[in-house]
């Protein structure tokens, strides 16, 4: 059992509406410090394999057909060992 934590952002260079808006709000509350905000998704999948080869081959898959938009958007991810259940 692997555990893959993806985390997807825009590129450098695409405008980010909801970062705009979410770094207004910050400033409106009196957070004066805050240059920028950008706004991205952060995933996890419970994949059932052990091979760490073949999960990144399947992770690196999905990203490009499904969980990321390629034109706009980067990706990275690592691959965990899933922590023992409390």
């Amino acid at each position: 059992m692997l555990l893959a934590r993806i985390y997807i952002t825009l590129k450098p260079g695409v405008l980010d509406p909801q970062g705009e808006a979410v770094g207004n709000s910050l400033k409106t509350m009196g957070y004066t410090g805050v240059a920028s905000v950008r706004v991205g998704k952060y995933l996890e999948l419970q994949l059932d394999q052990d091979d760490r080869a073949a999960a990144g081959r399947q992770v690196e898959e999905m990203c490009r057909r499904l969980l990321a938009n390629p034109v706009i958007e980067q990706y990275r991810y690592t691959l965990e060992e899933p922590a023992p259940p409390q």
